[in-house]
């Protein structure tokens, strides 16, 4: 296979195994990585050899030597072309990327001994880089050419310098991530987080997306922070203080859980945490969080940092780009040794810094430390130095170079349906552009060796799904992941994530409790949040809810009333359903009224019996016994009218109430007028020469009766008429109960039946009150005007009462006035009469009567 790795400052090497047979075409690949720390400014030669290699992203060139090796090996996938590559390491410096670039877009001369190597530089795709910056810089020249580029990394940040760039996204979407992250924070209740970014163009979008999307869900941040790119030694001292700083915030926020949104190296700046701080608590503080890192941040270390404790992550919740194991990667990767004549450019620098360790020379005179033999076993590194088992980023490689032979297989065949070009026995891929492969690539789809399904969509993104991966920790510094949870995105988006808390290990920090992170405690059910003045709206204090409203959640934003028909419990957190009432026969209240009102009717016609037995005598013949039977009838219907008011409001009861009620009433008060003013005109009529005797009669006396009753009668009949009384359901006067009742339809014609009553009940008062001592034979003047005081006192109270009650209580007083003003009329006017009648029939004669008008 034709293949070349590029490192700047190191000389050139080849990576092709002895014993490869190029045949057909070379079709050619390159990589970027980034192997490790490195500078603008040279760095002293102290910290050189600890600061420039990553040695987990050894794995990386292995994944891409380990799928060309596969795909060149298969002779139905690219048959007679060869894959090749190259390797640059870009350093995170544009600089050197923009060189390296140059280099693959144009022929690259070089002699390789032994090998036919040829100097035609057929570049199909680009992988890389590791972070949106290197893909970016990669992308400005790739694009003049539309060579396709394939990011196994960050996604680069589009914006108007760069449009339309042909990229295809091997990792999972940022859109996917935040999505999962959201739904995490969502599903565990954390509202109360501090953030941290890398400080470039990607930190900035990733904010731009995250900040809206978790505040309109409620969730806030305790801090947000950007972490600076390591350029140059002389930015460690700037680095180490806004380590400081974000140490300082989190041991001192209220907060539990932390998210990292960064790139490859996050983690590398994790692990420095603990060591920003003199005081051990605030190590072990710092240690006692909730880290949930996105799918680009992978456990990490410099050489030097390969010892130190990772209890940091301990318990840690991250996204992870879902992996399998491929068959066949890891004894490949077991079988690296750096003495073979296979042995690539870079093995020799990562065995001795995985090992500690360097290897025997001529050149050297003296060696500190041990010698390497090249026996020392890859598989018991520390997973935190190496691992074994295929990583994030490196499976992502090898989808990558998998995608772009596919993409050339279909390219291949559909040239060969137009046509079939050979000279000198070789497949002219020279002429075939890069457009033409990145027309390929687009909704490209295939089963790698692990059968995983890998698809692209017309925008060039992977198709995939995260999985949520829980990272235990043990005190040996090993560590393993558990898979918790997964992100779908081919599912809709309520139901995309899913997760198992109960084998989730949270850190020793919680003793196995689930972590709470808020600004404030929850609100219980019955109280709702107030928002503290000049904090986030996630920090709150508790309000009770007001009465009559509940909160049935706990940090409800506001109380609610309860729907019609329920009403507040007592805690103000749920709703109880009110009941009906309404004054029955089967409440005390109601027998009461209804024994009152039988026992007033009772009296009423024992009273009217006794008048009849005693027709013809003097004192019922003395004061119109024809206007005595229409009183005593008059009250009569008024205590049976008060039975309408008792028991379940119908329609046609509601429509009788008050009628009966106001026109038996008005013709009783009319009855005691047309009584008082007969009594003042037989008075009159006594004076010789007085024109009243034409007045003096039953005539005047009825007609008085029948008008007064009329006008009550027409104002009833057009109440009826324009808006009727109904059966009504009242829900909102009582907080408890929803009141039955007869909705009196207009109110001003209700108490226009009460005024007229009053009306007339004054008028009655005021001229018997003028005639109580006119000497007559039996004078009723001054038992009506007593009967009649005593019925305005009873109806004037009843107006506040009434207006002051509520539900069958305001039923309750109505019948009570009823029963009593009637009550009153009865005994003022009837108790008299019946006390001479029953007890001194003696007195009733006419002589009596007329010595006591002698007197």
């Amino acid at each position: 296979m034709k293949c070349k790795i590029y490192t700047p400052n190191k000389p050139q090497h080849t990576y092709c195994e002895s014993g490869d047979v190029i045949i057909g075409g070379i079709a050619t690949l390159a990589i970027f990585l980034n192997n490790g720390l490195s500078f603008t400014e040279e760095p002293p030669p102290s910290l050189l050899e600890d600061l420039i290699l990553v040695l987990k992203n050894y794995q990386h060139i292995l994944a891409l030597v380990f799928a060309v090796k596969e795909i060149n090996e298969n002779p139905y996938l690219l048959p007679n072309v060869t894959l090749g590559f190259h390797i640059y390491d870009s350093h995170f410096s544009a600089q050197k990327t923009y060189h390296a670039t140059m280099l693959l877009l144009y022929n690259l001369k070089g002699f390789v001994p032994n090998y036919i190597c040829v100097i035609q530089n057929n570049l199909k795709a680009v992988i890389g880089g590791l972070d949106s910056k290197t893909s970016i810089d990669i992308a400005n020249l790739l694009d003049i050419y539309k060579i396709p580029q394939l990011i196994y990394g960050s996604a680069p940040v589009m914006n108007y310098k760069t449009p339309g760039l042909s990229f295809f996204q091997m990792s999972p979407t940022e859109r996917l991530q935040c999505d999962g992250i959201l739904s995490l924070l969502l599903h565990f209740n954390w509202t109360w987080i501090g953030i941290t970014v890398m400080d470039n163009d990607n930190g900035e979008r990733v904010l731009d997306r995250i900040i809206p999307l978790f505040s309109k869900h409620c969730i806030c941040f305790t801090f947000i922070e950007r972490i600076a790119y390591l350029h140059s030694v002389n930015g460690l001292i700037s680095v180490f203080k806004q380590g400081a700083k974000l140490h300082d915030k989190i041991v001192t926020t209220k907060s539990n859980v932390m998210i990292i949104y960064g790139e490859s190296n996050a983690l590398v700046f994790l692990r420095w945490l603990p060591y920003l701080s003199n005081k051990e608590h605030d190590r072990d503080a710092a240690k006692g969080k909730v880290w949930i890192l996105n799918s680009q941040a992978e456990l990490t270390s410099t050489v030097y940092q390969k010892d130190w404790d990772t209890q940091i992550i301990h318990g840690a919740l991250s996204f992870t780009i879902h992996s399998n194991n491929l068959p066949g990667f890891k004894p490949f990767l077991e079988s690296r040794n750096p003495l073979s004549p296979k042995a690539d450019g870079f093995i020799i620098d990562f065995w001795q810094q995985a090992f500690n360790c360097i290897f025997q020379t001529s050149l050297l005179d003296e060696v500190v430390g041990n010698f390497c033999n090249g026996g020392e076993n890859i598989e018991k590194l520390p997973k935190i130095v190496f691992e074994t088992s295929m990583i994030g980023h490196s499976y992502s490689i090898y989808n990558s170079v998998y995608a772009v032979a596919y993409a050339l297989h279909a390219m291949l065949i559909s040239r060969f349906r137009h046509r079939k070009t050979i000279d000198e026995g070789r497949l002219h891929l020279l002429n075939q552009v890069g457009w033409q492969v990145y027309h390929f690539l687009k909704s490209l789809s295939f089963n790698n060796s692990a059968e995983d399904t890998i698809s692209l969509d017309s925008n060039g993104e992977l198709l995939t799904s995260l999985d949520v991966v829980n990272w235990i920790v043990f005190s040996n510094q090993s560590f393993v992941r558990v898979k918790v949870g997964k992100v779908d995105s081919g599912v809709p988006t309520g139901q995309s994530f899913t997760i198992n808390d109960d084998i989730i290990t949270w850190h020793s920090w919680f003793n196995q409790t689930q972590p709470l992170s808020a600004c404030s405690d929850s609100c219980r059910p019955g109280s709702s949040k107030k928002v503290k003045e000049g904090e986030p709206f996630c920090c709150y204090d508790c309000a009770p809810c007001p009465e009559g409203k509940i909160s049935d959640k706990e940090d409800s934003n506001e109380c609610h009333a309860c729907k019609d028909g329920s009403y507040p419990s007592r805690n103000r957190n749920t709703c109880n359903p009110k009941i009906i009432i309404f004054l029955s026969y089967g409440e005390p209240l109601g027998i009461s009224l209804a024994f009152f009102a039988f026992f007033f009717s009772f009296i009423s016609v024992m009273v009217l019996v006794i008048f009849m037995k005693n027709h013809n005598t003097p004192i019922i013949i003395a004061n119109n016994r024809d206007l005595t039977y229409i009183l005593l009838i008059s009250l009569l219907l008024c205590f049976l009218s008060t039975f309408l008011f008792i028991g379940r409001p119908k329609k046609v009861i509601c429509l009788l109430q008050q009628a009966a009620f106001g026109i038996s009433f008005s013709m009783a008060v009319s009855s005691v007028l047309a009584k008082t003013v007969t009594v003042v005109l037989a008075f009159l009529a006594t004076k010789p020469g007085s024109r009243m005797r034409m007045f003096v009669g039953k005539k005047l006396a009825n007609s008085m009766v029948i008008s007064c009753s009329l006008i009550e009668t027409v104002i009833c009949v057009l109440w009826l008429a324009i808006s009727p009384p109904f059966p009504d359901l009242d829900m909102h006067s009582m907080v408890e109960e929803s009141i039955l009742q007869c909705n009196q339809g207009s109110e001003i014609m209700f108490y226009s039946v009460l005024i007229y009553m009053g009306f007339l009940a004054f008028i009655s008062f005021i001229v018997a009150f003028l005639a109580r001592k006119l000497p007559d034979t039996f004078n009723e003047a001054k038992f009506i005007t007593f009967s009649m005081l005593v019925f305005c006192s009873v109806w004037i109270s009843f107006v506040p009462t009434y207006l002051s009650t509520k539900g069958k209580y305001m039923v309750a007083v109505e019948i009570f006035s009823i029963l009593t003003s009637s009550a009153g009329l009865l005994g003022c006017i009837f108790f008299p009469k019946c006390y001479i009648i029953v007890f001194k029939p003696n007195l009733n004669n006419r002589e009596q009567l007329m010595n006591r008008k002698k007197e």
